[in-house]
């Protein structure tokens, strides 16, 4: 189908598709130092969970290693892995917070 514009052109109408951008897992990892308490107030301020998601998130953390507080566009991703470094380095906790593609 064309569109005609003022000029008398004919302009083709070719549909764009746009790729939805790729996602990325937050991730927080477990150490030996930072309180579990912590970790619970990390996942309800910097990722909204409440605190009964936040305590198994946490212990996910505890038991596994690691476990996924989100999954964020790119950059949503890199900014909250940014601010919970920062609150955790403030507080001084070695708590680490990384960030991989979905």
């Amino acid at each position: 189908m064309a569109i005609q514009n003022n000029d008398g052109v004919e302009l083709a109408k070719n549909p764009t598709r746009v790729k939805p951008p790729p996602m990325h897992k937050v991730l927080l990892l477990n150490d030996d130092f930072t309180p579990m308490e912590f970790v619970v107030i990390v996942l309800q301020q910097f990722f909204g969970l409440d605190r009964e998601r936040a305590n198994r998130v946490m212990l996910k953390v505890h038991t596994e290693g690691k476990g996924v507080c989100g999954v964020y566009p790119k950059d949503v991703a890199a900014t909250k892995v940014a601010q919970v470094m920062d609150f955790s380095r403030q507080h001084q906790h070695p708590l680490q917070c990384v960030m991989e593609e979905n």
